[in-house]
């Protein structure tokens, strides 16, 4: 089992309510691996990166506790 530093429950509340610095702190955390998904034939694709990205910030609004 991977042993990874988990994002703090604050922190996911906060952007879920869309706080723009926890809104960040989700994204550096998981820059690693869209980094690692938007790779195309060896190399990084920006492209790819910043749809990822914009994907993830749009999970992150869309998220409820409530369920």
């Amino acid at each position: 089992m991977r042993n990874k530093k988990l994002i703090p429950f604050e922190v996911i509340e906060k952007a879920v309510s869309g706080e723009p610095e926890a809104v960040n702190a989700v994204l550096q955390h998981y820059s690693p691996r869209i980094k690692y998904l938007s790779k195309y034939r060896g190399h990084i694709n920006d492209d790819i990166q910043d749809r990822l990205k914009a994907q993830l910030i749009k999970a992150i609004l869309q998220f409820r506790f409530d369920r």
